[in-house]
């Protein structure tokens, strides 16, 4: 199932700004799980976020309970 990236969706727009901005950000995660990092990019299913040492994870969009910017 291809799921449409729709790039007029405020969500989308919003992680495109993190990535241009390179924003730390914090993940909360559905498991409780706690990531922070920069956003590298977003494709339809899934974010890639970086953490200081720049060790990359993949997360799919559907186990994200909230994204916010670290300030």
């Amino acid at each position: 199932m291809l799921i449409e990236f729709d790039t007029s969706l405020p969500s989308i727009r919003q992680v495109q700004n993190l990535i241009k901005q390179t924003t730390p950000v914090e993940f909360k995660l559905l498991t409780g799980d706690v990531l922070t990092g920069t956003v590298l990019w977003q494709d339809s299913c899934c974010i890639c976020i970086a953490d200081e040492n720049s060790q990359q994870t993949t997360v799919w969009k559907q186990a994200i309970a909230y994204i916010k910017p670290k300030s």
